[in-house]
């Protein structure tokens, strides 16, 4: 045992030498030096390759599935309030309705298969519900071409479908691809560890100089000011690109916040419409229809706070007030012509409503019939519908310059972390062989 120690403490003795000697501790500050640059680098490009990565999802990914979950939803509700309407003509209903019905329901179908890919767990309920409800409308639509007043129910039964379970998938699928849009949006936030790392492998260089300069009074050393230079310069350069990215982000999330408020505008805009038009087909037994109402404004994230002790003339009072603040959150975020004509639009389309309200109180129920074809609610959602199209354009022209300030980033990081990682070891390889 004495003899096997012996070696071992004899290579001790040389280790711990040589780590206090000045060459030894120059040896050290070589590989510490240059395993920093190279591991600031790699950090550093890690972190803008995530930033690029969380761009690209959102401009190609993220943002488009969320649009595809909000097409969903959009157009299964006017499909339903389509098909409502349709009912008011009696027997046969006009042209118009029926293409507009079916243009729905194919955009429904077309979303979906677009969302199916991303979330085929949330898209199974609609996927499976929605050939029911068109299969229910359609035997609907039979009947009420015959006179039969079968058709009604079988209405009622397709409206009671869409509002209990093909609405709250649609808006939790909706809900999903947002949160999807704003995690993209948080991972392309500001790098602070890289740069934090890369701002200490700064200060130990200049750290390192100073030591040097003590040791050998040499005031300068110009590998070790060639890896400050590339390190400062990287430094730089990853802080101004982040700063910008982060700004265009902060941007693209007030575009994406506006897009959200315009969609639920929308959407309040087909529930009060559909509202308006079921308790007219009902014809004064309407309660049944408040209360599906309640049931998916609860699930539209507070649409309506208090709904259960209203009335169906009164619940479309309420989804019209909740969608005049949407359109004031809309015109808030972005003051733009669109939302102006929207706002416009509304209060003209809530001064006839008020009027079919009025004449079917008064049982002049033909006249209440006229009124719904009004053009204001088309006009308003054509207007959100530019609106829409206006912030989604703003959220990919943000996301579009983040992207381009990134551009060249990694392989520049890479190349200055060689350069710095080189500097190091040549500038400290120059005080090395004056210990030889």
């Amino acid at each position: 045992m004495v003899i096997d120690s012996q070696p071992r403490q004899a290579l001790v003795r040389r280790v711990t030498g040589l780590a206090r000697s000045t060459p030894g501790r120059l040896s050290l500050i070589v590989v510490v030096l240059v395993v920093a640059s190279l591991a600031s680098g790699w950090l550093t490009t890690w972190s803008v390759n995530r930033q690029e990565r969380a761009l690209e999802d959102l401009a190609t990914r993220s943002e488009p599935l969320a649009h595809a979950a909000q097409e969903v939803y959009r157009a299964l509700q006017d499909a339903d309030a389509t098909a409502a309407s349709a009912f008011l003509s009696g027997g046969l209903e006009p042209s118009q309705l029926r293409e507009r019905y079916e243009a729905d329901i194919a955009q429904a179908q077309a979303a979906l298969t677009v969302a199916t890919a991303s979330s085929p767990e949330l898209t199974a309920t609609l996927a499976a519900q929605l050939p029911v409800y068109t299969g229910l409308i359609e035997t609907a639509r039979t009947n009420n071409r015959q006179g039969f007043p079968v058709g009604a129910a079988y209405l009622r039964e397709a409206s009671g479908l869409m509002r209990t379970q093909l609405l709250p998938a649609a808006q939790e699928l909706y809900r999903a691809e947002t949160d999807r849009v704003a995690r993209a949006q948080d991972e392309a936030n500001f790098p602070v560890v890289p740069v934090l790392a890369a701002l200490a492998f700064v200060i130990a260089l200049v750290g390192i100089q100073r030591y040097l300069t003590r040791k050998t009074n040499r005031l300068l050393n110009v590998g070790l000011l060639v890896a400050t230079g590339a390190a400062v310069l990287s430094l730089l350069w990853v802080t101004t690109v982040s700063v910008l990215v982060m700004n265009d982000v902060a941007d693209s999330r007030m575009a994406s916040e506006k897009v959200d408020a315009l969609a639920q505008a929308r959407i309040a805009t087909l529930t009060a419409r559909g509202e308006e038009t079921l308790t007219l087909v009902a014809r004064g037994a309407g309660q049944t229809y408040e209360k599906n109402f309640v049931e998916v404004s609860e699930r539209l994230e507070g649409l309506l706070e208090r709904a259960k002790s209203l009335d169906d003339t009164e619940a479309v009072v309420e989804v019209s007030e909740r969608l005049e603040g949407l359109l004031e959150r809309a015109k808030s975020l972005d003051d733009t012509e669109a939302v102006d004509q929207a706002m416009r639009q509304f209060r003209q389309w809530q001064q006839v409503h008020q009027r079919i309200r009025e004449a079917d109180d008064a049982g002049q129920y033909n006249d209440a019939v006229a009124l719904i074809d009004n053009p204001y609610f088309d006009s308003l959602d054509q207007s959100l519908v530019r609106a829409i199209g206006e912030a989604r354009q703003d959220f990919s022209d943000e996301v579009a310059v983040a992207r381009a300030s990134l551009a060249g980033t990694v392989v520049g990081v890479l190349v200055l972390a060689v350069i710095g990682a080189a500097g190091s070891a040549m500038g400290l390889w120059q005080r090395l062989k004056e210990y030889r």
